[in-house]
């Protein structure tokens, strides 16, 4: 009996080789819609490539939009498309090559000069129209069906319903709109174009400053009227000193009739340049796109002194050349450099993961209460001597020395005029004069910060001098930090900026010393 319930061998293999092949099948099937499914998406990835390097739309990919977008071409919903940055135009991502070539982008130059300046017809876009927008025609609101439906100009913005878009609409002058005044005409590059002897330049491409250095976008410029441009800078203070440079080398071959007026987009993480010239400390897109242009519009022109930071290295003999920095904003040496040099470095080692700006503040905060406990940089009086316009100050038991160029400074505070009874008249950015100050350590820092102490005020100078006799310590000039052996460091005027002050809205450090101000001038 045991016998015949006892399975044959050749049963028992087979059941095996069945268990096998259904382990087999279940570890590389996946394995193999796996490997199909990149290589079918590497193959979209470089047809879509292909298209963006042929075409002449801007195309960016995504499948992330703010808002319900539908396809220019088979009019449904896109999850996962492209846009063009230049012209709007949104597309699902099967319909990129029809897209492209049914719909042309907008013309930067012109091919020809058939067509007079203000002989620019409209270039509608239908569909995705923005929801605030309203018809030209009926005056009622656009965009507002879950559809593919209305029309944009991408020049002046003007929006029309289906129903009432007519043919004289269509071929009725573009004035591009409010924003006149900011846009270059198409028809004005083609005749700049043809006046020129020079060739090489292509206008028609758009300047990429990641790919291109500012200073060739800003030959622009030169194109334009005398004193008529204006740029703005989106970014932190250091783009901002980047951009100011390529303005230095307009200088430098005589196109100071061109040179054009910077407006700031705050997009750093302390962006203390903006907050001074009333920009404000930073932007997270609660502000429309058109009203910060019209803030742009709208802005005043105001100088900014620049300084030339000069460092030179004790020893060598002197062979070694001077370092040079362009400031803008301040130069200190001491705990906050301490603090700037060491979220540098890691922020070296991974980039990736100080990409927010709070998180930045949080990294900041990190070292500044480890520096309380450490003191890395305590006795600097002992180690340092410092020259206001030629004349040597006698200095405190300081932990850290800051001149300042424009009124705030740590991410939003105003440093020289303090708070309490205490108060200071105001720092100007245009007076040719830096303010000095000291500080007593890195808790002394956060205090000022939270208006809870006032800075150990030490003077103004048209020419400040440290001379750093011995050891190592950490200095920054804008936010770029380094460390540094014994040295002389000088700083002297150097030029002055174009810049954009707006003075629409005030914080509340701004309101607070005002009114100390005014109660100042009321007391004399």
């Amino acid at each position: 009996m045991e016998a015949e319930r006892r399975p044959a061998p050749h049963e028992g293999l087979f059941a095996d080789g069945h268990l096998v092949l259904w382990t087999l099948c279940s570890v590389l099937l996946p394995v193999f819609i796996t490997f199909w499914c990149s290589l079918q998406r590497s193959r979209r990835q470089l047809h879509r490539r292909d298209i963006f390097r042929k075409s002449k739309h801007g195309w960016r990919d995504t499948d992330l939009f703010s808002q319900p977008t539908y396809c220019c071409v088979c009019a449904q919903h896109i999850l996962l498309g492209a846009f063009c940055d230049c012209c709007g135009l949104r597309v699902d991502e099967g319909c990129l090559k029809k897209a492209d070539k049914r719909f042309p982008c907008k013309e930067i130059m012109l091919k020809s000069d058939a067509r007079a300046p203000d002989a620019m017809p409209h270039h509608w876009i239908r569909g995705n129209v923005p929801l605030c927008s309203c018809c030209v025609v009926c005056k009622q609101q656009c965009g507002s069906q879950p559809k593919l439906c209305d029309y944009r100009c991408i020049w002046c913005q003007k929006t029309v319903h289906d129903e009432c878009m007519k043919n004289s609409l269509k071929n009725e002058k573009c004035d591009f709109g409010e924003f006149r005044n900011l846009i270059i005409p198409p028809s004005y590059l083609t005749s700049i174009n043809q006046m020129r002897k020079d060739k090489k330049t292509d206008y028609a491409v758009v300047f990429d400053v990641t790919k291109t250095p500012p200073i060739k976008a800003l030959q622009l410029c030169t194109l334009l009227p005398y004193h008529s441009a204006r740029v703005l800078v989106c970014g932190g203070d250091g783009t901002v000193g980047w951009v100011l440079d390529a303005v230095d080398e307009m200088k430098m071959k005589g196109q100071e009739k061109y040179i054009p007026q910077v407006a700031v987009l705050p997009l750093g993480t302390g962006n203390d340049l903006s907050n001074t010239l009333g920009w404000g400390t930073g932007y997270a897109g609660e502000i429309p796109v058109a009203q910060v242009l019209r803030n742009v519009m709208e802005a005043d022109g105001i100088k900014l002194d620049r300084w030339k930071v000069q460092v030179t290295n004790k020893g060598y003999y002197n062979l070694r050349k001077p370092k040079e920095f362009t400031m803008n904003n301040y130069f200190s040496v001491g705990p906050d450099a301490l603090m700037a040099l060491n979220f540098h470095a890691h922020r070296e080692k991974a980039p990736s993961l100080f990409s927010s700006r709070i998180l930045n503040k949080a990294v900041y905060l990190f070292y500044g209460t480890k520096d309380c406990l450490v003191q890395e940089c305590k006795d600097l009086n002992k180690k340092i001597e410092l020259e206001l316009d030629g004349e040597r100050v006698e200095l405190p038991n300081l932990e850290g020395i800051i001149v300042l160029n424009i009124g705030y400074w740590g991410g939003g505070c105003r440093l020289w005029e303090g708070m309490g009874d205490e108060t200071y008249p105001l720092a100007r950015h245009d007076d040719g004069l830096l303010e000095v100050v000291g500080v007593y350590g890195s808790f002394h820092c956060a205090q000022i910060q939270v208006k809870l102490a006032n800075p150990f005020r030490i003077g103004q100078a048209h020419t400040v001098r440290l001379i750093l006799k011995c050891s190592m310590m950490p200095m920054q000039v804008d936010g770029e930090p380094w460390a540094q052996g014994p040295c002389t460091v000088t700083i002297t005027h150097k030029t002055h900026a174009l810049m954009l002050y707006f003075s629409g809205e005030q914080t509340d450090d701004d309101i607070s010393s005002t009114s100390d101000q005014e109660d100042i001038k009321e007391t004399e």
